[in-house]
């Protein structure tokens, strides 16, 4: 009987690990992750049941030990007197040869099984090990693009919060490991301090200080700060002189710091006897080149700067030329006695919202039909054009058609009657929910002049333009910034915003290049509708001039 338990018991182990590798790439959707917390909740249940059955049994297993010991102290005192009585030697071997038995039975038998059948069957809906690597790069992500530091984001002090947690020494130790592991020595430092600060600060951990400070001073070492590396390596060393590999770090990075001065020292005396050389025509060209480089902002910091708000180029005289109103589409039947409220977010490349474009009743449809659809973003490969997954590209998308459910027939035909274009040649509608930090760099909608074959397979031409649903408020971040023109549109939700990717001539309005920051706190969910060229050309008739 035992037998067959333990071997149930591995076959449900067996189970267990091999459905370990199935992967849903949970952290890519926040909206898909909400299914893990039932199946959590699930699990716990079961394992309180579990608990009750072992402390039952050990109730048992207590109340017969207690009525033993108590009787055999008895019995012990005066054996051949106690076994004197006939119905003690009775008990004695009934005990022996029944109860005894009885009681190992309690003793083994399983109360295991449902647990482990019900784990095993939920297993194969748990996260990965990518899973877990691509939250935590997302966590570093976050830091970086907002400036958040370690402290701030351990303490779960993020804006917009509603539930608060704070991180344990293992979640940061765990999360500094990962950036090691990636060779991301920068995120490894800041947070094995972070783990090592919360370890001074008195929290209980199974981690120790040695574990920390080994990772701390490699990583440290790595960045090139040779005194730092060496201060931690003898703090490690003060806690546990034995350890070799800090014993052998210490005279190694000892003397590549005391090589590391001589060459320091050497390079002022060529510095100085430079100097002195160095014509005044030199100085200035030097110094031109220095303003120069300052000048040349980089796309990502442009990028990571919208997304906090900073950077945006919008001055007051432009701002007080765009505008709100009423919008009706040069007098569409449709939209004569219901004009929509539209107002200009940016002048160049011309960007404008829609208010109150979409019901909660029609977004939340929409999110039902999308959710079981939902499938890890992809981008078009320039070269190949084979669609593939990106690292800058975190989200999950589905793709709805007007066939699939009446109101995303009646959502198509709103984008219709507002803008004038045609929608028959238009791609299908986007859903994409965002998912731990998630992003999606910039980028272009449009096919550029090197991408000729981008939409070959569509028949319908270039992207014409973009109409963007923003399906949820984001309580922080999530921004679609366009880092060319210095411009940030946030979301709010049941609104939608459209802008044209092509000129009337045809040619690519570069300017559109866009990016959808990372979601700091909340649940981002947008649905998108790309208009093509084909069945515009009434519509929006071409222009003679290039920027047209």
């Amino acid at each position: 009987m035992l037998c067959s338990r333990m071997e149930l018991l591995c076959w449900c182990l067996l189970l267990l690990s091999s459905l370990q590798s199935v992967s849903a790439d949970f952290f890519t959707s926040i909206g898909q992750m909400t299914d893990l917390l039932y199946t959590e909740k699930d699990l716990v249940t079961s394992l309180k049941d579990y608990i009750k059955a072992e402390e039952n049994k050990l109730a048992q297993i207590k109340q017969w030990a207690d009525k033993l010991d108590s009787l055999s102290s008895t019995a012990t005192k005066d054996p051949e007197a106690f076994l004197g009585h006939p119905v003690n030697a009775f008990k004695l071997m009934k005990r022996l040869n029944t109860e005894w038995g009885n009681l190992e039975s309690l003793v083994l038998s399983d109360t295991t099984d449902g647990f482990i059948s019900n784990l095993t069957i939920q297993r194969q809906y748990f996260p990965s090990d990518e899973d877990q690597t691509g939250a935590a790069k997302a966590l570093l992500r976050l830091q970086d693009t907002y400036r958040l530091d370690s402290n701030t984001i351990s303490s779960g002090d993020l804006p917009g919060v509603t539930y608060k947690i704070r991180m344990t020494v293992e979640d940061c130790f765990e999360l500094g490991k990962i950036a090691y592991s990636e060779v991301d020595y920068y995120h490894t430092e800041l947070w094995m301090l972070q783990a090592l600060r919360q370890l001074e600060e008195g929290e209980e951990s199974t981690l120790d200080k040695v574990t920390v400070l080994d990772y701390l001073s490699y990583a440290i070492y790595q960045q090139g700060e040779m005194e730092k590396a060496l201060e931690y390596t003898k703090q490690l060393l003060a806690i546990d002189p034995e350890h070799k590999r800090a014993n052998g770090n210490l005279k190694y990075f000892e003397f590549q710091l005391e090589k590391q001065r001589k060459q320091a020292a050497e390079e002022v005396t060529k510095k100085k006897e430079d100097h002195k050389t160095e014509t005044v025509e030199v100085k200035k060209k030097r110094k031109r080149s220095a303003k120069a480089e300052f000048q040349l902002i980089p796309e990502r910091k442009k990028y990571e700067m919208l997304c906090r708000g900073e950077g945006v180029k919008m001055t007051p005289r432009r701002q007080s030329r765009l505008f709100c109103r009423y919008h009706d589409n040069n007098h569409h039947p449709k939209l004569l006695l219901a004009p929509i409220k539209q107002q200009d977010e940016w002048d160049k490349p011309y960007i404008v919202r829609y208010l109150d474009i979409i019901s909660d009743a029609e977004t939340q449809r929409i999110k039902e039909l999308a959710k079981p659809r939902l499938r890890r973003a992809t981008i078009s490969n320039p070269i190949t054009g084979v669609l593939e997954t990106a690292h800058y590209r975190i989200s999950k998308s589905a793709w709805l058609t007007g066939y699939d459910d009446p109101v995303v027939q009646t959502i198509n035909d709103r984008i219709e009657d507002i803008t004038g274009l045609e929608m028959d040649t238009a791609e299908e509608l986007q859903i994409a929910n965002y998912g731990v930090g998630g992003q999606y760099e910039p980028h272009f909608d449009f096919g550029r002049k090197d991408e000729p074959d981008a939409f070959k397979e569509l028949g319908t031409g270039n992207r014409i333009a973009t109409w963007l649903f923003y399906m949820s408020d984001v309580m922080a971040g999530g921004a679609t910034v366009f880092p060319d023109v210095g411009a940030a549109v946030f979301p709010q939700k049941n609104t939608a915003v459209f802008w044209y990717n092509l000129f009337a001539s045809g040619e690519g309005d570069y300017s559109t290049r866009h990016a959808a920051c990372p979601v700091l706190v909340g649940n981002k969910w947008v649905s998108n509708k790309w208009i093509h060229e084909r069945g515009q050309e009434w519509r929006r008739p071409c222009g003679l001039n290039e920027s047209e």
